[in-house]
């Protein structure tokens, strides 16, 4: 699809409002935001997946700088002791890139044939909007996943940030009943959850689904689960050593929070790292959502997650 073809299409397209004033528009059964929706069309034509790929996928504000953080650590062990790790002096989010907006986004400098195999790369992508060569290619895929309670109020809290406004308590209201009817970045939500658990279910060799609640409760156990399924276990002695207990401290969120270059630089589009941490707990919905808001998502969850298996732990 050529530039000219792709502004018909742009034009075609169902557009919505989020009520910081983010446009997104509704593309093949997801919602976008319409500034990605070229960049998406392009990854979605040309990206040939290599057999040694790892892709990191998530909803947004489900610890996508978190995941990217222990991939980055668990790839490079061998090139950085971790009192030299980039992450010390670099965000997670520049040393893996999107492959949507990164790659191919609009006026995008980075290349994918200058990144050494095997390549980490990220995507928000929901599993069915993936590039075909993804799920023809042996490239395995880690899908990180979080309570939508708490992914709406961190998105929020994001969307306020990038808006260049305060957050407003009142507009939670509306944006959260935009949320239940699936109205959000990469939404719906439940959608791009179960497309993920369910290709996880099929081609657990190929697909690992991890719960961000699951993660903050046993770090260590499922950072070794990550660490196997990118074909890089930890060997008995690393273990003995603690260098899992180092590397989890390096990647800690306080850790990444406090960096000098997560505090105070911007990255490529002018946006502060700073954004891109908040508080990273579980259960921070409860501050801002009423009862019946509450009840409402629980009533949403058993009807679309019916039969699947797949459940969330909200405190």
């Amino acid at each position: 699809m050529g530039e000219e073809e792709m502004e018909e299409v742009l034009k075609t397209l169902p557009v919505e409002k989020l009520p910081e004033g983010i446009d997104i528009c509704f593309y093949e059964g997801h919602w976008y935001r319409s500034v990605f929706i070229h960049g998406i069309i392009k990854f979605q034509q040309h990206f040939k997946a290599q057999d040694t790929d790892l892709i990191l996928a998530t909803f947004p504000k489900s610890g996508t700088t978190w995941l990217k953080a222990l991939a980055f650590t668990i790839a490079n062990r061998n090139n950085y002791p971790v009192s030299e790790s980039p992450l010390l002096i670099t965000n997670p989010h520049s040393l893996i890139n999107f492959l949507e907006f990164d790659f191919y986004g609009k006026n995008s400098i980075l290349k994918l044939e200058d990144l050494p195999s095997p390549r980490v790369l990220a995507t928000h992508m929901p599993h069915s909007a993936l590039p075909t060569s993804i799920k023809n290619s042996n490239c395995r895929v880690v899908y990180l996943c979080r309570n939508p309670l708490d992914v709406f109020i961190s998105f929020r809290h994001f969307a306020a940030k990038l808006s260049n406004k305060p957050f407003d308590p009142s507009l939670i209201k509306e944006s959260f009943d935009m949320f239940c009817r699936g109205v959000s970045t990469y939404g719906p939500f439940w959608d791009h959850a179960l497309e993920y658990w369910t290709a996880s279910q099929e081609r657990p060799n190929k697909v690992l689904f991890l719960k961000y609640e699951d993660m903050k409760e046993d770090p260590i156990s499922h950072f070794k689960v990550l660490a196997k399924f990118m074909g890089l276990p930890f060997s008995v002695e690393e273990e003995s050593q603690g260098v899992i207990e180092e590397a989890l401290k390096l990647c800690s969120f306080n850790n990444l929070k406090d960096s000098e270059v997560n505090k105070y630089e911007k990255n490529r589009r002018g946006h502060p790292y700073n954004m891109f941490f908040r508080k990273g707990e579980v259960g921070d919905w409860a501050n801002y959502l009423t009862p019946s808001m509450l009840e409402r998502m629980n009533k949403l969850m058993e009807e679309k997650f019916a039969g699947s298996g797949l459940n969330f732990k909200f405190s």
